[in-house]
């Protein structure tokens, strides 16, 4: 069986673009002003984001590959699509909001709807392709843990 490039760039451009976008929001605001903000004690060391991030990104991309390679007609292709993404947009805009304007309230305010779109995108996903949509649970959960440290931060240095 031959391997489906165009859906492949598909499924990988957009997660990459979405990385390099996010990272270069986000690692000028790194050593000044994150360093010096009050964090939670459970807030991870600065090495495990990128770790994270790269993993999380791995599985999405895996998961809107097996999105994409249904048929267009396929009952609730579109709407997969469209949901996640719109989840990949306001990745993008949490890390504007957050690191680039360095406002912890305007993180908030992105990244309640983010996770209510990636929670989304997870039942859209369920009705296309199950597997898929077990992908992006560990997505889900990051980004939940994300909210309670944004929250927590926001808290601590109001």
């Amino acid at each position: 069986m031959r391997l489906p490039l165009d859906k492949l760039f598909y499924a990988i451009a957009p997660v990459i673009a979405c990385s390099v976008i996010g990272s270069a929001l986000t690692r000028p605001s790194l050593p000044v002003w994150y360093a010096g903000l009050i964090k939670p004690a459970f807030n991870p060391p600065n090495w495990l984001f990128p770790v994270a991030w790269t993993t999380l990104f791995a599985l999405m991309a895996y998961a809107v590959f097996r999105i994409w390679k249904w048929p267009r007609e396929t009952p609730g292709r579109t709407k997969a699509l469209l949901a996640y993404h719109g989840q990949l947009l306001l990745n993008v805009l949490w890390s504007l909001a957050f690191f680039g304007a360095q406002s912890p309230l305007l993180g908030l305010v992105v990244i309640v709807p983010f996770l209510a779109l990636i929670l989304l995108t997870i039942r859209t996903f369920n009705v296309v392709d199950p597997f898929a949509s077990w992908l992006l649970w560990p997505y889900a959960a990051w980004v939940s843990f994300a909210t309670l440290i944004n929250v927590s931060i926001y808290a601590l240095n109001r």
